[in-house]
């Protein structure tokens, strides 16, 4: 079972050295903020789909992250006047939560809608089940995003992307043919091709590291 999200939330910021600085939340009232969330998605009766790196965590170790993030339709924000917007385009919203940040995929993309609804499934975090990209989602979400932040410039950012791609794949067996057939449909041909030649050499990691596995088993 995967930990808790306000406790998963509350490592990523501790865990931040930039934050040292920073007086933290209390932690009952971080972890209520988090109840709060989740129980009026609940309630309200809302088609939403965790997915970043909370839902991530719920698959693979190794990844810090400091807010959630959230697919749902732009007009269920209406349902949800707790969460104060301040930036927003056609996308994505950013809001705030009292102190904790999310950050809202819009269904308004015909990929994100593709993702909440065909690739989700429940997993528990902590006593809570939440509905959650299956690693299929994650993955198409990742890749898609990658050759805007290549053009964009922000590589430290496509480097964390990279990273979760590899840790998803070295733990489970997806369709990569079919995910780059889904992508196409949502990309650019030449960015379609982009994406491939990045998972062709992330597959080519992983086989190195199988190699050296064997090797060391030999041994």
């Amino acid at each position: 079972m995967t930990a808790a999200i306000g406790e998963i939330i509350r490592n990523g910021i501790l865990f931040d050295v930039k934050n040292w600085s920073i007086t933290m939340p209390e932690q009952d009232t971080f972890f209520q903020t988090i109840e709060v969330l989740f129980d009026a998605l609940a309630d309200r009766k809302i088609n939403y789909l965790l997915v970043g790196g909370v839902a991530l965590l719920s698959y693979v170790e190794g990844r810090n992250t400091q807010d959630i993030d959230l697919i749902l339709a732009r007009s269920d924000l209406d349902a949800l006047p707790e969460v104060v917007i301040y930036d927003e385009n056609k996308n994505f919203i950013r809001g705030l939560l009292d102190q904790l940040q999310i950050d809202i995929l819009l269904t308004q993309n015909d990929l994100f809608k593709d993702v909440l609804e065909k690739f989700s499934i429940d997993r528990s975090f902590g006593t809570r089940v939440i509905r959650c990209a299956t690693v299929e989602g994650l993955l198409l979400l990742k890749c898609y995003a990658l050759p805007s932040l290549y053009r964009q410039g922000q590589f430290s950012r496509a480097s964390i992307y990279e990273n979760d791609i590899l840790l998803l794949l070295l733990n489970y067996s997806v369709d990569i043919e079919n995910l780059l057939e889904i992508l196409s449909n949502h990309l650019l041909p030449s960015d379609t091709q982009e994406v491939k030649t990045i998972l062709d050499d992330i597959k080519g990691r992983i086989q190195r590291f199988s190699k050296q596995q064997q090797l060391l088993t030999d041994e």
